[in-house]
C-alpha cells in the first residue's frame, strides 16, 4: 500500500507522517511570525490546541452531518475511526474554539487569526500530500498524462488512472500560505489576513471539488463542501468590508 512505508520491522504510516509534518510546520512558522510581532508564544499554543481539539470534533462531526443516510443504514459508521473526516468541519470548529479562547484570555482575536490562517493553509498542504500516500480524496478517472494510478489504496479506486486531486491541493495551499505571509505585510487591518484566507481558500476549494470523485455529500448538484465554500466565500467578502469600519470590530478584540 502506498501509504505504509516499511523499514525493518517499523511501519511508517505516510498520512499520520505527513499530518504530523504539517502541525510541527505550521507550530513554527506560527511562532517565529509572532515572535516579529510581539504576540504571546503561551496564548499561540493555547489556540493551536484549541485548533487540534476542533479539528478533532468539527472533522468528525460535519461527516456525521453529511452522511446522515448512511449512519441510518449502517450505524457502525459512528464509530469507525479509521476515516469520515471532513476537513472544513474542522477548520470551522477550529476558528470557533480559538475565537473562544481569545475571548477567555481578553486578547486580539483578530490578531491571532491573522497570525494563524498562513500556518493553517500550510499545514492543509502538508495534509493532502498526505491525502495522496493513502488514497483518499481521490480525482476523478482520466485519460490525461497527469495522473496517479493506486494498486493497494483502501480508498481509492485501484488499477485506473486519476486526477491526482490531493497533489493539486497541497500546491494550492502552499501557494495560499506564501501568499498571506507576504499579503500580511502589506496589511494595514488586523483581520485582513484571516478574511483573505477564508475568500482564497473556498474559491480553490470549489474548484478542485469539480474535480474529485470520492463521496462527500450532494445537495442540488454540489457537493457539501462546493455548498460550505460559497458560505465561506460571501462571508469572507462581508467582513472584509465590515473590518474596514472601526465600530464593528470591537466584538472581535477581546
Amino acid at each position: 500500500m502506498l501509504n505504509n512505508l516499511q523499514i525493518g520491522p517499523i511501519t511508517i504510516h505516510m498520512y499520520g507522517l505527513m499530518v504530523g509534518i504539517g502541525f510541527a510546520a505550521a507550530y513554527f512558522i506560527c511562532c517565529m511570525r509572532a515572535r516579529k510581532k510581539g504576540l504571546s508564544e503561551d496564548i499561540l499554543w493555547g489556540i493551536l490546541l484549541c485548533a487540534v481539539l476542533g479539528i478533532v470534533t468539527g472533522s468528525r462531526f460535519l461527516y456525521y452531518l453529511v452522511s446522515i443516510p448512511q449512519i441510518r443504514k449502517d450505524p457502525s459508521i459512528l464509530w469507525n475511526f479509521k476515516n469520515g473526516y471532513v476537513v472544513y468541519g474542522g477548520i470551522i470548529f477550529g476558528v470557533l474554539y480559538g475565537y473562544l479562547y481569545c475571548r477567555k484570555k481578553q486578547v486580539s482575536f483578530l490578531k491571532y487569526f491573522d497570525l494563524v490562517m498562513p500556518s493553517v493553509a500550510a499545514a492543509q498542504g502538508f495534509g493532502r500530500i498526505g491525502c495522496f500516500f493513502a488514497g483518499c480524496c481521490y480525482g476523478r478517472q482520466t485519460d490525461s498524462w497527469f495522473h496517479i494510478i493506486y494498486t493497494h489504496s483502501d480508498f481509492a479506486p485501484n488499477h485506473v488512472p486519476l486526477i491526482p486531486t490531493q497533489l493539486i491541493s497541497s500546491a494550492g495551499n502552499f501557494l495560499i500560505a506564501g501568499f498571506l505571509i507576504w499579503y500580511s505585510t502589506k496589511a494595514k487591518k488586523d483581520g485582513a489576513v484571516g478574511v483573505m484566507y477564508m475568500i482564497l481558500y473556498s474559491m480553490g476549494r470549489f474548484f478542485i471539488e469539480i474535480f474529485r470523485n470520492d463521496f462527500r455529500g450532494a445537495w442540488g448538484g454540489l457537493s457539501t463542501s462546493q455548498l460550505i465554500s460559497i458560505a465561506v466565500f460571501l462571508l469572507g467578502l462581508c467582513l472584509m468590508v465590515v473590518f474596514q469600519k472601526d465600530r464593528y470590530r470591537a466584538p472581535f478584540e477581546k
